[in-house]
This record gives structure tokens, sequence and C-alpha cells, in this order.
């Protein structure tokens, strides 16, 4: 059933439902109202909001006992997460709890998992909005459409009765069949950076604490609790940390959680070099450092390397042994305390403390809209032959859909990801939690809205599940709409960037029935498309969320002109990739469980690509992608010209016009070319503007320049250097077409 349909029948039972739940307070949100209530609590003096978040926790650190600080830096175990295991009193029924002390005005920590929205609410009744994939949200290039992102989350956290997110991935896409990808934010440190920094934001703007994750290098789900990644400092650096270094500077996120994997020997979650020498020095990081579930390997080691938290805490690390290592001298009392001061002043910075969740009834139809427009920004039209797009109602036109459930729904990510469908499962709807590893269509029908749009043409829908019968529709039809799908979900990669399931095989025998095709991908990240020259349209919806069809059939008849562009490389093949299959998923890997987890063994993972990710690698190897970085056309066209670049001010300035005959908007993007002292063989990206224009109208779009993204990792001066010498700039539509070209000159 489609969604608004949904909530036709059910919202009178949803609601009634929801506004029961909404009086019911669990015991931990009656420890807060007591603990508000404490009639010593206004005189507590780090209640006081006029000093700083460290002065705050300083003072509460130093009334709290050894035992109290123990208990804030470990979580109560598995709880709901593991049917049988353990769920403390004040746990919210999320990903995890960690205990407060009531008697200091300290509310325990209740964190949502929350990648594209909020997990898990079904348990408790409750409703949370299902967003497009975040490797969608970052193809819009939209910093506000991220900071609206991170809210929506932030505000149905609170209605939710969470005081913490533990989304906020930030993994560039090193290794493009992940199966996490569409949780992440693109191949781009700095793009990926730039968004995922503005959703951590978001979240906190509603008083929320905010999480980045998975720290870092845990670029491919196959063996990512025992893989060691072997990469040099300056290349990490350049890459995968410079979107930690970016996102963490622009957002001061109140955690940054550590990974599963090993970096160059160690564990993340113990990794003296990421966590102490990095993150909290280098990147002058205030927030602490959380575990991802079950990511602590050991007590004093992890202690000592940076760790503040293990979540979920059931391993007896951070418990016992932890206060034990701490009276003998092994992890000092300054440690223990820093720890505690960390997790303290990220409580009074996102304003947790002076503003706790209060429990309300989700907004569903504003969640809907919002997720709408996120969508809208980030769908790509990557082709549109003969100007195939927008289509024209007309009485005299029949459409063919035909596969991918397009009938019902629209596809979602899978994992701790996996947002509850309302209604249950669009494809078999069983009210209630979404099973972990089964995948989830949400209730969006992209045939209902194509319908709607055009209501005089003959619409009909094939399952596609017949080649012969899926043609016969298209060759009785004017023009065939085939929607294709890439399910994906964490614990999991893709064994290969084809589509399952035979859906070329559909793809090429729509197509060669009628000439009129046109393809969407509902994908977690970047496909193969043998049939890509047989075919007039192609449009990436990526997971598109709640709204996902009402926006896609708003841009597939124009009502929206598409702005999206590719926040990650499509290669035309695997062998085209730094790694032409997923390292250690092969023969000897194992499928475990019913979660279909890969097990292999531990082995070590050398990125001989370095720094090359994505559209770096391509042009380094002179490889032609099948779409590049950075690309997505539009109804519009558009000229670039004059590209000007300010020495002194470090600014680039060049203008965008629209000579087209529709409103629309461009995304101008900037590169730049080191001097030959960098030894480097690619252009960076290093920054972008998002030109709304009308038909003939003009913009001059300046973007400073910022030395961060300019500089080498000097490993030998362990810093940042930014050389002398000329540094080539170019302006254009994508990674691959920047016609315009410049100098800066930077002086010794």
């Amino acid at each position: 059933m489609e969604f608004s349909a949904l909530f036709k029948g059910l919202t009178i039972s949803f609601l009634s439902t929801a506004l029961s739940i909404a009086t019911f307070v669990p015991q931990q949100a009656q420890a807060q109202k007591h603990t508000q209530k404490h009639p010593d609590l206004a005189q507590m003096p780090w209640m006081n909001k006029a000093l700083t978040p460290d002065q705050r926790a300083d003072m509460v650190v130093g009334q709290m006992t050894l035992d109290e600080k123990i208990q804030m830096v470990h979580g109560t175990g598995w709880g709901v997460l593991r049917p049988g295991s353990y769920i403390a009193p004040g746990s919210n029924l999320g990903a995890g709890y960690t205990e407060g002390v009531e008697r200091l005005g300290i509310p325990g920590i209740n964190m949502a998992d929350s990648a594209v929205g909020i997990r898990m609410a079904a348990l408790q009744s409750r409703y949370a909005t299902l967003l497009p994939s975040t490797i969608g949200a970052a193809s819009s290039w939209d910093r506000d459409a991220a900071f609206l992102y991170g809210s929506v989350i932030g505000r149905e956290a609170r209605a939710e009765g969470f005081n913490m997110s533990i989304g906020g991935g930030l993994d560039i896409t090193r290794e493009p069949r992940n199966g996490r990808n569409f949780e992440y934010a693109g191949e781009d440190p700095v793009l990926a950076g730039i968004m995922t920094g503005e959703l951590a934001l978001g979240v906190k703007s509603e008083h929320v604490m905010s999480d980045i994750k998975h720290y870092a290098l845990n670029d491919q789900e196959t063996g990512r609790n025992v893989v060691n990644v072997l990469l040099d400092k300056r290349s990490m650096r350049e890459s995968d940390l410079l979107a930690f270094e970016i996102a963490i500077g622009l957002s001061k996120p109140s955690a940054v959680m550590c990974s599963y994997n090993l970096v160059n020997g160690d564990h993340a979650c113990e990794n003296d070099y990421l966590l102490n020498q990095v993150l909290k020095k280098d990147f002058d990081y205030k927030g602490f450092v959380v575990s991802d579930w079950g990511g602590t390997h050991s007590t004093v080691k992890a202690a000592l390397n940076g760790l503040d938290q293990d979540e979920p805490g059931d391993d007896n690390y951070f418990s016992e042994p932890l206060k034990k290592a701490v009276e003998g001298g092994q992890v000092p009392m300054t440690r223990l305390n820093d720890m505690v001061h960390r997790i303290l002043r990220s409580m009074f910075d996102a304003g947790v403390i002076d503003n706790p969740p209060v429990r309300s009834v989700v907004d569903p139809f504003r969640g809907r809209d919002d997720a709408q427009h996120i969508a809208e920004e980030s769908i790509v039209l990557l082709k549109n032959a003969d100007d195939i797009l927008p289509l024209k109602a007309s009485p005299s036109t029949s459409i063919a859909i035909i596969g991918s459930h397009a009938d019902i729904g629209v596809l979602s990510g899978g994992g701790s990801a996996q947002v509850d469908a309302p209604g249950g499962n669009a494809i078999d709807p069983k009210p209630g939690p979404s099973p972990w590893g089964q995948v989830i269509y949400f209730p969006s029908s992209p045939l209902r809205y194509i319908r709607e749009k055009s209501p005089q043409s003959n619409v009909q829908y094939n399952d596609g599940k017949d080649n012969a019968a899926a043609a016969k529709l298209a060759k009785d039809s004017s023009l065939a709409i085939v929607f294709v799908n890439q399910p994906m979900r964490e614990g999991q990669d893709a064994p290969t960037l084809s589509l399952p399931d035979h859906q070329d095989a559909l793809v090429e025998a729509v197509a060669k029935a009628n000439p009129n095709t046109i393809v969407v991908l509902e994908t977690g990240g970047p496909v193969t498309m043998p049939w890509a020259g047989h075919v007039k349209g192609i449009v990436e919806a990526w997971y598109p969320g709640i709204g996902g069809a009402q926006a896609l059939a708003n841009i597939l008849f124009g009502e929206v002109n598409p702005s999206g562009k590719l926040s990650v490389t499509f290669a035309k093949s695997d062998d085209q990739l730094p790694h032409p299959t997923v390292p250690s998923l092969d023969a000897n890997a194992k499928t475990t469980g019913d979660d279909g987890h890969h097990e292999v063994g531990p082995f070590d993972l050398k990125y001989t690509e370095g720094a090359e990710v994505g559209y770096k690698w391509f042009e380094a190897t002179h490889r032609q992608p099948l779409f590049p970085f950075g690309f997505g056309l539009s109804y519009t066209t558009y000229a670039y010209s004059g590209l000007t670049v300010d020495d002194a001010t470090r600014t680039a300035h060049f203008t965008v016009k629209n000579t087209g005959s529709r409103e629309g908007t461009e995304i101008g993007e900037l590169y730049v070319t080191l001097p030959s002292a960098a030894n480097e063989h690619y252009k960076r990206l290093a920054g972008w503007e998002r030109v709304k224009l009308a038909p003939g109208e003009s913009k001059e779009v300046s973007i400073p320049l910022n030395p961060l993204y300019l500089s080498i990792f000097d490993t030998a001066k362990d810093a940042w250097q930014l050389l002398p010498g000329d540094y080539k700039v170019m302006a254009g539509a994508s990674s691959s077409d920047t016609p315009l070209n410049a100098t800066l000159h930077i002086s010794q």
C-alpha cells in the first residue's frame, strides 16, 4: 500500500497508539523528570549555562566517585539488539544505553541507530521517516539539504526519547561494492567531509548528540572485523582521514565512532596513531571516541590509546577491569577523568542536559515532505537521448512500468541503517520491526504517482519476472520505464558492480522491444550498465526514501528540473577498479547465519591506489569511466566563462549562464592540479557552488580556495604543506568536463 493511502487507513489507529505511548514515560525518562525536580539541581554550579561545556564538565567530574566514572565509559549491553539480552531500566530500546549520574543531574545516554532515519521505531509502535540514502543526499551537493537531513534525524530522535544519534557515516567510496556505501557520502573527501559535517550540525541543532563514523578506513564489509588495512600516512591523511578532518572541524561532533578493522597492525579502537595522534592532537577533537558495537579488544591498551567509551559494554573491558586498572595504576586517573570529561562536555555542548528529550508524536507528513525535497535534489539524470525526458502527459501515450516492485514501493538499505517501514515491508506487509537481512520496500509507489501525473495515459505494470512478458508490454506501449535495483546492507559487500538477479537481461529485452526505454536505478552505489547504449534515458534514484516516488515522478514529468550530480564514479566494469574483485570475497568466503555475513580469516589489505580514490584513480590511470564523478544532466543547458583567480585572496571567480529555456540549478565545480613537486597525477575537488538560474540568466560564482584542500601531507614534518608554485585551476560541470582554466600562484 502506498504511503499516503496507508495513512488514510492507519492514521487514526497509529496516532492514537502514538499518543498513548507518548503518555508512557519509561524509567529513564522518569529518572530525568525526577532529576529535574531535584531540590538542589538549580544550585549545582555546573548547571550555569553561562559556563563553557568544558568548565561544566570539569565541575561534574570533580564530584564523581570512581564507580560513577566507570559506569559512564561503557554501555549496559546489547539490549534489544540481541534477544534475551539484559535491558537496563533506563534504556529507550535503542541501539545502546549508558548510565548517567542522577544525583548530579546527569541523564543516561540513549543512542539511536540513525544513518538514514531512526531505526527500530516499531518496537514501541512508533514511526520514523526514511530519508534518502546519504550517498544520494551527497549527490545534491547542497549544504542546506545536508543540514536539513540531520535536523530531521535530530527532531525525530528527540520525539522518540533519544538524546544521541549514531549515524553520520563518512567512509569514502574506496571500494564501490561496499555494502554500506549507501550510508556514506561518496568518494571525494572534500564533498563527503562537508556534507557529513553539515548533517552532524543539523543533528546537534535539535539538542541531540551527533556522531561521525566509522573511524577509519572501514571501506569494505568483507572481513571488517579481521582485515588489516595497510596504507601510508600521506595517502591516509589526503583521502579517508581528510574527510574526517573536514567534517569534524566543521561540526565538532559529540562523538567519533571507531571502526572494527585494523589499520597498519592495530585495531582502530585501540590505535594510538588514529585516536591520539591524529584525531585528538592534530584535529584538536574535544568530544569522545566511542567504539563500534563489539569493536573494543582490550582494556589498558584501548584506554591509553584513545578510546573513551566501550559499546555495548558487555565485553567487560571498560567496566570492572578498567576500574582495577585505574586502581592498580595501569591506567592513570587523569586518563579516566579525561574520558569522562569528554563525554560530559559533549552532553553539555549538545544541550541534552539543559534541554533533554521530550516525548511527542513524530509528524510523518513533515518528515515525508523533507525527505521528498532531499530526494528531488539527490536524483541524478545520467542520460537523456532525444530529450525523451521530461515526459509529457497525453491521452495518446501508453507507458509500461516494469520491475523492482514499482507498483507498490521503493527500495531501502539494510543493516543497522534499516528504518522500519510503516505497515511493514510493502512487498509483504506484516506490521512490526523489519527483520535483519530482509530486503525492505517502503510504501511509496512510482506506478501511482506516474499515473497521477498523466491521468489520461494508459499506464500498465509488469513485474519484470518474465522477460518475454515484459518485452511484450513494452512493445505495445509508447515508452517503457524499467526499474532495476541493487539491495545493499551492512555486513555484506556486493560481489560485483553488475546488477543482481539477471536484471541486465531484462533491460536488454525491453530496450530491444521498445527503443523509447528509460531505466530508473534504485541502487546503493555505482553499478555497471552494459545496456547503456541501447536505452534513451537513465535516472539514478539511489534509495530515495519515503517521498521517493513523488520525487521521481516530479523529475520524470519535469515539475522538478534535475540538479543532482554523482558523488561517486560509475565504472564500465569491475576490471577498471583498483581491485577488480573485493579483497577476500571469493570462493573461500563463508556466508554464515540468517544475516548472511561473509566470514573470512584475517588478511592484510594493501590499498595500492593510495590517495587515488574514485575519479582520481581513473584520471591517474587514464581510464574512461561510464559516468564520471560530478556528472549530472539537466532539462536545460549551461555555459561557463570568465575564470579568474585572485592570488592575494586565493579566490576563483567564474560565470555560469543558463543557455536553455527552463529554470534550473547548476552545480559549478572547481578543481585544482597541484605543482609537479606534489608528484600527483590527478586533479582535486577544491569547491563548488549551487547556482539557480532563470532562462538566459548569468551569475558570477566566487569560490575561496581552502589551503587544506590544496596541501600535501608531509610525513617528514608530520604536517600539511602548501607547496610553492603554480596551481592549475579548472571550472566546469564535472570532474571530466572542466573547460575553464586559470593559474593560482603561491609564493615560497
